[in-house]
């Protein structure tokens, strides 16, 4: 979530030593990730913030999201990583992810494949999140507003009628 354009992040006094620069397949930005966990009916289980510069692959980052779940968890590219995916498998969890061009193909069932392609869910609730509940936006005037701003608008999502769902 961008706080403020990238061109002035040297400028933006709210988010000073706060905010970090970090990078997105959007390209780069200034501000903050959140990572969602959601189940097949578009209900968010859990989710986390982050600065920008924090790898998605942050072990510490995922066995705090996965404490309290179980199953399969499919995840986009960002996430590939050996040791994380051994890591949950331990805690039982298995990781899916596309494979990068670098990748030898994974033997994968053919339901986890079609789960696999079902993935643009989570696409679909974080374009909600940003068209319908307004997560993101950059004039925001101090950090408790911003934080104010994600927790509601997380919240009015949680109590939409109809959710993205498989």
């Amino acid at each position: 979530m961008c706080v403020c354009h990238i061109k002035k992040e040297k400028q933006n006094r709210v988010f000073k030593g706060i905010a970090e620069k970090g990078k997105s397949t959007m390209g780069w930005f200034f501000g903050f990730k959140l990572h969602l966990i959601i189940n097949d009916k578009g209900e968010l289980l859990f989710f986390y913030l982050t600065k920008g510069n924090v790898d998605d692959r942050n072990i510490q980052l995922m066995t705090a999201m996965t404490k309290e779940v179980f199953g399969k968890f499919f995840g986009d590219k960002g996430y590939i990583s050996k040791a994380l995916s051994e890591l949950l498998f331990q805690d039982g969890i298995q990781l899916i992810t596309k494979a990068s061009k670098n990748m030898k193909t994974q033997n994968l069932s053919d339901v986890d494949a079609i789960l696999l392609r079902k993935r643009a869910l989570v696409e679909s609730v974080n374009d909600e999140l940003k068209n319908m509940c307004k997560i993101e936006h950059t004039r925001h005037r101090s950090v408790k507003g911003f934080l104010v701003n994600i927790v509601a608008a997380l919240a009015a999502y949680c109590f939409f009628p109809k959710k993205p769902s498989l």
